[in-house]
């Protein structure tokens, strides 16, 4: 498109070494690239060798230099998933819903030796939500903290001191889904909306899913404890 070309040349010339712009197309009426989202991805990796870092991924990649258990972690993670209020992992704003819809926290170790990397969605994420949700996860895999610690600080309903932030250096954004060109605007009109504790989004009550019991999962998961 005319002058777009222009724009993305510009914007290389103006941004940061470690951020390139490799296309640039005009947006739909309605595009609001907060309020259209429909959901976030995250990857939060982490490195637990003891021999340190690969200089190359310094940046991207938290080091923790002592054991790990990715399928401890994991397995707690999961009583966490739904529609919640997620007051207990945010850093609360005045005028903000911390209710959040977590569709994914996966925990799996990868490829390379000794990472392990944490895949989170969600219709969105409060202020350093996901960090919180990385750091309670590795309290777990340290065997500092049961599996049904997670759901049972979310059950406070506010922040406490157990909850510790994991460092942003680890913590990736992957990927942003949109809804097609026509309903941009009528998905940021919803998102605008305050959400209270029964609210479901429309794409998601077709499909039946509802938010779990916080404390039923608590149960759950405690018994699965050893």
């Amino acid at each position: 498109m005319p002058g777009l070309t222009g724009l993305r040349r510009r914007l290389a010339g103006l941004l940061p070494a470690d951020l390139r712009v490799r296309a640039v197309t005009r947006a739909p009426d309605g595009f609001d690239a907060r309020f259209s989202a429909l959901r976030r991805h995250y990857r939060y990796r982490i490195v637990t060798a003891d021999w340190g870092v690969d200089p190359l991924r310094r940046n991207d990649v938290l080091h923790l230099p002592r054991p790990l258990d990715a399928d401890r972690m994991h397995r707690a993670a999961q009583g966490l998933l739904g529609l919640r209020d997620f007051a207990a992992y945010c850093r609360p704003r005045p005028g903000s819903t911390t209710i959040r819809d977590l569709q994914r926290l996966d925990v799996r170790r990868t490829a390379n030796p000794g990472e392990i990397e944490v895949l989170v969605t969600a219709d969105a994420f409060c202020h350093s939500m996901v960090r919180s949700l990385v750091g309670v996860l590795i309290a777990v895999g340290e065997e500092r903290s049961d599996l049904a610690a997670p759901v049972r600080l979310l059950a406070a309903g506010e922040r406490t001191a157990a909850i510790h932030t994991a460092p942003a250096r680890g913590l990736t954004l992957t990927g942003v889904d949109y809804p097609p060109a026509g309903q941009l605007a009528e998905r940021a009109t919803l998102t605008r909306a305050v959400r209270d504790d029964g609210a479901v989004h429309p794409e998601r009550a077709s499909e039946g899913e509802r938010a779990v019991d916080v404390s039923s999962a608590a149960n759950e998961l405690g018994g699965r404890h050893t």
